[in-house]
């Protein structure tokens, strides 16, 4: 039923400047989908017109044609999930309980056997018993992760729309490659799809399937990572000075900043 998620001419303004213009996207389960641009370009704002968090001010967000202001709240969170760049919880819970937070929408009780596969899959395990205040930055983050896997937990998998902004920002190379890793894993499965806004345009070439370029508040590129990371369109819309070149290890390019 919940095939597609589809926004149509949407745009959004802050004190009478637009910040999105006309955009129009589509999103199928099973993709891996990378938000990159300039600071400024409306990345974040896109994602969160897409979640339905903050309305178009013209134009429309469609969850299997029917658009998301007409969805319960408790109904789109089940096929809707979110981790933002920094996410403040008001107690100072255990790292479970936060976790657990995630399966509102479904259940008063998290059940333990979801948290524990939850935990396992996104390196959480080690964290257990801890005070979520007392967690480093980087692993706030593996936590936030993990309640938004919870939330879209059915039939022991992930399925629906994960949105994230810049969910590697505070997290080592181990990490960065281990969530990476996972969210591809988790979509080739056919039951997720993952928008995600990334500024390391390394880690967009490796693992997105599809990449949006913004550049003030419009699409300037899409397509895969060979056809949007192109030297050319990297040095119009972020004005600097970089080369590009195929990664060593993959079929995918590599973008060097000009010393």
């Amino acid at each position: 039923m919940t095939e597609r998620l589809t926004a149509e001419g949407i745009s959004y303004a802050v004190a009478n400047r637009l910040v999105i213009r006309d955009v129009s996207v589509t999103l199928a389960q099973g993709e891996l989908l990378a938000l990159i641009g300039p600071n400024g370009a409306g990345k974040s704002t896109l994602l969160r017109l897409l979640t339905g968090y903050i309305p178009p001010a013209r134009g429309r967000c469609l969850l299997a044609d029917k658009p998301l202001a007409q969805w319960s709240a408790q109904t789109l969170a089940r096929y809707r999930a979110v981790m933002l760049q920094q996410t403040q919880v008001g107690f100072d819970w255990p790292v479970e309980t936060v976790i657990g937070m995630g399966r509102m929408p479904w259940t008063p009780q998290p059940e333990p056997s979801v948290i524990h596969q939850v935990m396992q899959l996104t390196e959480c395990l080690s964290l257990a018993g801890r005070r979520y205040a007392a967690l480093s930055g980087g692993e706030q983050q593996r936590v936030q992760l993990a309640r938004a896997l919870a939330q879209l937990w059915r039939e022991g998998s992930p399925r629906g729309w994960l949105f994230l902004d810049e969910p590697t920002s505070a997290l080592d190379l181990f990490h960065q490659q281990h969530l990476l890793r996972l969210l591809k894993s988790l979509t080739r499965q056919g039951h997720l799809h993952v928008c995600v806004v990334l500024h390391d345009l390394n880690l967009a070439a490796l693992w997105a399937d599809r990449i949006l370029l913004l550049h003030e508040g419009r699409i300037v590129s899409e397509g895969t990572p060979i056809d949007v990371l192109q030297r050319e369109t990297l040095s119009r819309w972020y004005g600097a000075d970089v080369q590009v070149g195929p990664h060593p290890c993959a079929p995918t390019p590599h973008v060097f900043l000009t010393p």
